[in-house]
């Protein structure tokens, strides 16, 4: 069996070896869609992260059986040119759970300890030359007592907001899909969610009802003080509104997914002024080493399932 890997680079150290035990293994860091065409050609498994699967890629790919998503999405692939093809596509679930969930109250508390801040102010010698031993310029506050919002109630809002609970935040949902529910935590709407909510965080993906879902005018609605975070998907919040809107209301933003990555060189968050209330990271909520080990581990057995 000849395994196609297209895209390790985006799994970074993690151990690959496993899947030599499965087959013949060509491996490449990144591939264009003209190298996908050629480097598949004899292939009766792909393995892709995020590297684009057409039809016509198909097409040329007489020998394929399984193509594996080494990711929860499968939007990377055309799933009824492979279904009509008797392609099997199989994707892997809930391996980063836990690494989310963890990067969501990361992002939290370098926004709302003021981490940035206090970082430079000990290295850039403020510090040192203090008349006090303490600095209380940039206050910051608990999370107990707070209103927590979460945006998407799937696995990883639930663990999100049983973590927030254990802080002392009372818990608000909304459901984007309107189909999860949770007797442990409040129903809202989007609306006073919003308005309401201290803390604010999206887990949700990214469809038609979630595309746009927060925009100026939604964002503007938020409290005074509120902290946003998006670790659902790019697209979900306007990009160009935030930007807007951190120079013009204190409101923080954490993103770590955007409309477009890696981010634009042009990305109108290059101009914000209060860079302080705007924290990015380059989609690295899944990553962390036990993630990608399991998401490595989950692959190989789906290509091992298909014997």
């Amino acid at each position: 069996m000849q395994i196609v890997l297209l895209d390790t680079l985006t799994f970074g150290d993690t151990d690959l070896s496993g899947f030599a035990a499965l087959g013949e293994v060509e491996a490449y860091q990144t591939s264009t869609a003209h190298e996908v065409q050629t480097r598949i050609t004899n292939a009766d498994v792909i393995v892709t992260n995020k590297v684009v699967i057409t039809d016509a890629h198909m097409q040329n790919a007489s020998h394929l059986k399984l193509i594996c998503v080494a990711a929860t999405g499968t939007n990377n692939v055309d799933l009824n040119a492979a279904n009509a093809r008797g392609i099997v596509v199989k994707n892997v679930a809930g391996y980063s759970t836990d690494s989310v969930i963890q990067h969501t109250f990361s992002m939290l508390f370098y926004l709302m300890g003021h981490s940035r801040y206090y970082d430079e102010v000990v290295k850039d010698g403020t510090y040192s030359r203090s008349p006090i031993f303490t600095d209380v310029s940039k206050p910051f506050f608990e999370i107990k007592g707070k209103k927590w919002g979460i945006i998407g109630l799937g696995e990883i809002g639930r663990g999100v907001a049983k973590i927030a609970a254990a802080f002392g935040a009372e818990i608000f949902y909304y459901s984007t899909s309107g189909q999860n529910r949770s007797d442990d935590f409040q129903r809202t709407t989007l609306d006073a969610l919003l308005k309401t909510c201290d803390i604010i965080s999206i887990h949700a993906p990214l469809n038609e009802k979630t595309t746009n879902l927060l925009d100026y005018e939604q964002l503007l609605t938020c409290k005074d003080g509120a902290v946003v975070l998006n670790l659902g998907r790019g697209g979900i919040i306007n990009e160009e509104a935030v930007a807007r809107i951190v120079d013009e209301k204190k409101i923080s933003f954490g993103l770590d997914v955007l409309t477009k990555e890696p981010m634009l060189e042009n990305h109108p968050f290059f101009c914000v002024k209060n860079q302080e209330n705007l924290y990015v990271t380059p989609h690295i909520a899944w990553t962390s080493v036990e993630a990608r080990e399991k998401l490595i581990a989950l692959t190989i057995e789906n290509i091992a399932s298909l014997n």
